[in-house]
């Protein structure tokens, strides 16, 4: 389904919001997120989405995509997507700091855990 040029894919226990199809991950990292409640995994890849295209917005050619997987400690979150052009480190490094950052992933869940579906 798109939504708003997104669009958002839904599989048993994951969900996948990206911009363009087929998914591509030529930029990736993944990070754990440790979640004791039921959230919305909708919820938790829009919110990563709108973090990551904050902080990489500036990435020519770039089209963000974001997959977010129950664990059995929580959630697994790979965030990157499409790119124009090879990556270097800093912007690798930069999206691992983002999904590493205590202040947002408290955010996520947060946000995530209002009542909603998916």
């Amino acid at each position: 389904m798109a939504r708003k040029g997104w669009h958002i894919l839904k599989d048993e226990g994951r969900v996948t919001v990206t911009r363009r199809l087929p998914v591509r991950f030529d930029l990736s990292v993944e990070a754990e997120l440790p979640c004791a409640r039921t959230v919305s995994l909708t919820r938790v890849a829009q919110q990563v989405r709108q973090d990551m295209w904050r902080r990489l917005q500036d990435l020519r050619g770039f089209a963000p995509a974001v997959e977010v997987s129950r664990s059995e400690g929580g959630l697994v979150i790979r965030a990157g997507g499409a790119l124009a052009d090879p990556v270097t480190g800093r912007v690798r490094d930069s999206l691992a700091d983002l999904l590493e950052s205590p202040t947002h992933q408290a955010r996520w869940i947060a946000h995530a855990g209002r009542r909603s579906h998916g």
